[in-house]
């Protein structure tokens, strides 16, 4: 089996020609952009942080270490473990570009989420 690439990059970039699969995951809508213009494939806004760490993240570089740990254990809970899943199932068909609206995609959850895929971490479901 071919390991796939996964990419981060802004949702507002035009894709490229090795994006393979655009999906979006963010929990809000990127501000300014119609559904046209993103060129996706997918919204999993259930694989996305959830509103309360959002917001105390608030993209403070400071504070990324701290918010992949709290990320990390978000997705274990059974929604976001299950949209994480078919984040996988994306990648098994082909390269898979995690897309975001944030000004440095390099500290987003789009960031932890490629490391988790590339590296075959495992999230499960709380028991």
């Amino acid at each position: 089996m071919t390991a796939h690439t996964v990419g981060v990059r802004r949702v507002y970039d035009e894709p490229g020609p090795t994006d393979g699969s655009r999906v979006l995951v963010d929990r809000i809508w990127p501000r300014g952009l119609s559904k046209e213009k993103a060129h996706l494939n997918q919204w999993c806004k259930a694989v996305a942080p959830s509103t309360d760490l959002r917001k105390w993240y608030a993209h403070v570089p400071e504070r990324f270490e701290e918010f992949t740990t709290r990320y990390e254990e978000e997705l274990r809970e059974p929604e976001r473990a299950a949209a994480l899943q078919s984040l996988r199932d994306i990648l098994r068909e082909g390269p898979v570009t995690l897309l975001t609206a944030t000004k440095n995609p390099e500290i987003s959850e789009a960031t932890v989420l490629a490391k988790i895929l590339t590296d075959g971490s495992t999230s499960q479901p709380e028991q």
